[in-house]
């Protein structure tokens, strides 16, 4: 997934050398998949500070749960798995709350990606609520599917590894997402120019699901990460 310079230490030696007490090492690793996590979160929870806090939530369980990791996976897929699952625990703690509608500036403004700001085309602000505001009407487990697959384009197998179901529960979680969306984001697809409806990869080397696909939230996948937030809870020692 993320790019490592051949002399730098792969994401297990890293995880590898923090067990073993260095200081620096979970650091790195942070800085590596940040920008990832971030994405993930704020498009799964549509709220910069819930996703701000869903993602240290997910670092200090990492940090303090790395002794456990087996190999059994990619360490970047770990790490999104720990940052779906406090995602999707404050989806389903939030489930019982009425939301009020997002249509005051300042909400509107926890919607951006956090690489664009209030003076953003109206346009794109616009159809950024839309979308948040209709993928909160899915439940939790479609929308962290949706996210993965058609915002993120992870390759349906991979988020299948990050969520710990089999492939044909993302495909069917993605399907039902799909059609209980279709209404609501046909105009969106319009407005941003849509995903390419025969599957082509869209330029990021991930694969795109055919199909009506939920358009992504903005530009590039992992922009975004920059925001102070999203490194709450960084590499320190809780």
């Amino acid at each position: 997934m993320d790019s490592v310079p051949p002399e730098a230490s792969s994401d297990s030696e890293l995880l590898a050398r923090h067990v073993a007490g260095d200081p620096d090492a979970f650091g790195e690793l942070v800085r590596r998949h940040r920008d990832r996590l971030w994405a993930v979160a704020l498009r799964t929870l549509g709220d910069r500070e819930e996703a701000a806090d869903a993602v240290q939530d997910a670092l200090i369980s990492a940090f303090r749960a790395a002794h456990t990791f087996r190999g059994q996976s990619a360490v970047t897929t770990w790490l999104h798995r720990i940052t779906v699952n406090a995602c999707l625990d404050r989806v389903r703690k939030a489930a019982s709350r009425k939301t009020s509608p997002v249509d005051d500036a300042e909400r509107l403004d926890q919607l951006l990606e956090p690489h664009e700001s209030a003076e953003a085309p109206a346009v794109r602000q616009d159809l950024h609520r839309q979308l948040q505001e209709a993928l909160a009407t899915l439940p939790a487990e479609q929308r962290a599917a949706l996210v993965l697959v058609d915002m993120q384009g992870y390759p349906v197998a991979e988020a299948a590894s990050i969520l710990e179901v089999p492939t044909g529960t993302v495909k069917s979680r993605c399907a039902r997402g799909r059609a209980r969306l279709a209404p609501l984001v046909r105009h969106l697809r319009a407005g941003t120019g849509g995903q390419s409806p025969d599957g082509d990869k869209d330029g990021t080397g991930r694969n795109r699901t055919p199909g009506a696909s939920v358009p992504s939230a903005s530009g590039p996948r992992d922009a975004g990460a920059s925001d102070p937030a999203a490194t709450k809870g960084g590499g320190g020692r809780p």
